[in-house]
C-alpha cells in the first residue's frame, strides 16, 4: 500500500471519458475502478455496484454528515455524486491504482486531495457542436437535458487548465493510444 496512486479522468458529459477509462481498465491489470455513489436514476443496463452505487438522496446526505466521502458534489440539481472513503481503502488494500471517472468539479477536488499521488486528465471534445452531436447520438437524454449539459460543458471547458493533461478526443483511436501512453508513464 506504500504506492497509493490515483488516475482522475474528467470531461464534460459526452466527451468520451468512460470509453477511454474502459479501454485503460482492459489494458492495465493494475488499475481498479473507483465506483462513485450517486443519487441519479440508473441509465440503460447500469448495475448497482458496477458503474455506480445507486443510493437515495437521504442516504447520500446521511453519508455526508458521517464524513464518509473523500469528495462529493451536487453535479446536477438534486443529483449527488461522491467518492466513498471505503472505495479507496478497497482499491489500495488490493495494491491497485485507483481510477476515477468523475465530473470536472469532482476531478479538481480529487486532484487537490491526492496532490502528486494523482494524475488528472481532462478529456475535451473537439468542439461544443461535436459534443452536441455525440449527446444526441447517445440517446439517453431529452433535448432539454442535452441543452443543460452543453451549457455546463461550456463552463467546464474553462477548468481544463486545472488538470495535469488535456486530451482532445477528436479521433477515438488516437485518443485511446495517447491515453495508454500517459497512463503507462504514470504507473511505472
Amino acid at each position: 500500500m506504500k504506492n497509493k496512486k490515483a488516475l482522475i479522468f474528467s470531461a464534460p458529459s459526452g466527451s468520451g471519458k468512460t470509453t477511454v477509462v474502459n479501454h485503460l481498465m482492459e489494458t492495465f491489470p493494475r488499475l481498479d475502478f473507483s465506483i462513485t455513489a450517486t443519487t441519479r436514476p440508473r441509465r440503460g443496463v447500469e448495475k448497482n455496484g458496477k458503474e455506480y452505487y445507486f443510493i437515495t438522496k437521504e442516504e447520500f446526505l446521511t453519508l455526508i454528515e458521517q464524513e464518509a466521502f473523500v469528495e462529493w458534489e451536487e453535479v446536477y440539481k438534486g443529483n449527488y455524486y461522491g467518492t466513498l472513503n471505503l472505495e479507496l481503502e478497497r482499491i489500495w488494500n488490493g495494491n491497485k491504482v485507483a481510477v476515477f471517472d468523475v465530473d470536472v468539479k469532482g476531478g479538481i477536488n480529487l486532484k487537490k486531495f491526492f496532490g502528486k499521488r494523482a494524475l488528472s486528465v481532462f478529456i475535451a471534445p473537439p468542439s461544443l457542436e461535436v459534443l452536441k452531436e455525440r449527446l444526441i447520438a447517445r440517446g439517453t437524454d431529452t433535448l432539454q437535458a442535452i441543452e443543460e449539459r452543453l451549457a455546463k460543458a461550456s463552463i467546464e471547458m474553462q477548468d481544463a487548465q486545472d488538470f495535469d493533461v488535456l486530451l482532445i478526443n477528436d479521433r477515438l483511436g488516437d485518443t485511446l493510444a495517447r491515453a495508454t501512453e500517459i497512463v503507462a508513464a504514470f504507473i511505472q
